[in-house]
């Protein structure tokens, strides 16, 4: 049976710990770089993420208000009543199969603050590295702050579901209960 080999004494895997990140890192600003880079690379994905689902429902929309404006007369009501009713649905499925893509850039993020204030907690003197003020204020190295920056891209899918779900109800009651006709 496999067994884990471990110090006798705590002081001593400390000291290996702090040994291995001063193999890797450097120093504290290493580290601290390292966290920016890795937070900055992760909202760089999110930023992409959301610029190409906006994008793909900027385009459903587009084609959702088309297939209602379908003049036709002879196919103008089986038309209005299927196609848009589809469109709605793949809004759907896209808003579903985009969340878990913007959930994890967002965790990353969540992980990768969390180390850089952890970082600036135990390393108080890394905020006066360059003058008396702070490199960092208390709203940057918070949870409260970046989450809100954050906010939209999360939010984005599940109002649009909301929105596809509204809408697709809509288009099936104006089609079957049709007051106009």
């Amino acid at each position: 049976m496999p067994r884990i080999i471990r110090p006798q004494d705590p002081e001593s895997a400390l000291s290996d710990h702090d040994e291995c990140n001063a193999r890797i890192f450097g120093s504290p600003k290493d580290r601290l770089d390292f966290y920016r880079r890795e937070i900055q690379y992760e909202t760089s994905i999110l930023a992409n993420r959301t610029d190409a689902y906006l994008t793909a429902q900027s385009f459903l929309v587009i084609a959702f208000v088309s297939g209602m404006g379908n003049l036709n007369p002879e196919w103008s009501k089986l038309f209005t009543l299927v196609v848009p009713l589809f469109l709605a649905l793949l809004g759907v499925l896209s808003s579903l199969n985009a969340w878990p893509g913007i959930r994890a850039a967002y965790d990353i993020i969540d992980h990768w603050h969390f180390k850089q204030s952890e970082l600036l907690r135990s390393e108080p003197m890394m905020g006066l590295a360059y003058d008396e003020s702070p490199l960092f204020s208390e709203m940057e190295s918070t949870h409260k702050g970046y989450r809100k920056s954050l906010l939209f891209s999360v939010r984005t899918p599940w109002l649009f579901m909301v929105f596809w779900i509204v809408l697709g109800a809509f288009s099936f009651y104006i089609q079957v209960d049709n007051p106009g006709a």
